[in-house]
């Protein structure tokens, strides 16, 4: 028999991660309980408890709460689930056939971006970017279309907050510089990085936009820029977007994607 009690807690738990994962910014206590409508005793105490279990924690010197390391490992396990993503595979894996250079599937990270599943061409010059792999948001094109998709006050602040690493001659350093391209990005819909990570590496990238027209990955293709440039690569814009509608319908929505079509 279930005891009522601990259920009632283990789905206000839930609904209070639900409430904070899905928020631009830190939430209180006080204002997770005003918009549950719970008791603030009860959920200043579940808190307490999320974030000693590495579940939640606190702003630096703060009050507020955002997901914790434990938290994010977890979404990051289930993301990259073999099984699960069999069919997210396939996807990526038809998308690097048709346009023949290198593919890959991004998430965003806290302030990086992590590679959750990549594609490789059997072309002779290839660049070694393991799934796994944490990369920077200010200098990749999926990066910098998780910035420029997130709420203007938000974005704001995470790039005030980034160490803009300069990796090659072209990596922008200036915030306002790249809050600018950023703004061209979001007009655009499209992420592109012109040898800003690594040199002689170019790449574009389409948002994952799920039902709740929130953006829940980016995909990508990249190639050397000695075999094609950044114009070339444009020219695959409609099959790289074609990819990406499959993927929000089977990873982000929960349908199947013949239901979907």
């Amino acid at each position: 028999m279930r005891d009522s009690g601990t259920q009632s807690t283990l789905l206000r738990g839930f609904a209070i991660v639900d409430r904070i994962v899905h928020a631009d910014r830190p939430l209180s206590s006080a204002f997770l309980a005003e918009e549950l409508d719970l008791p603030k005793a009860t959920v200043h105490r579940i808190c307490q408890q999320l974030e000693d279990e590495g579940l939640l924690q606190r702003e630096p010197g703060g009050k507020r709460f955002t997901g914790g390391r434990r938290l994010r490992k977890l979404a990051m396990a289930t993301l990259s689930n073999s099984v699960l993503g069999a069919h997210r595979r396939s996807i990526l894996q038809a998308l690097s056939q048709e346009v023949g250079e290198t593919c890959n599937l991004t998430v965003l990270d806290g302030n990086e971006i992590v590679y959750l599943d990549r594609i490789e061409t059997n072309w002779p010059y290839r660049i070694h970017l393991p799934v796994g792999s944490h990369l920077p948001l200010h200098c990749t094109a999926t990066g910098k279309l998780f910035l420029a998709n997130m709420k203007p006050a938000a974005r704001r602040r995470l790039v005030n907050s980034l160490t803009l690493t300069r990796h090659t001659e072209l990596t922008i350093t200036d915030p306002e510089v790249l809050e600018a391209q950023l703004d061209k990005v979001a007009d655009e819909g499209i992420g592109y990085d012109s040898g800003e990570f690594l040199d002689g590496l170019v790449s574009i990238a389409v948002p994952v936009i799920g039902a709740d027209n929130r953006m829940c990955f980016a995909i990508a293709i990249h190639a050397p820029s000695v075999r094609k440039s950044l114009d070339e690569l444009r020219q695959y814009l409609p099959t790289l977007r074609h990819a990406a509608a499959r993927m929000a319908a089977s990873e982000c929505n929960g349908a199947d994607e013949e239901d979907a079509a």
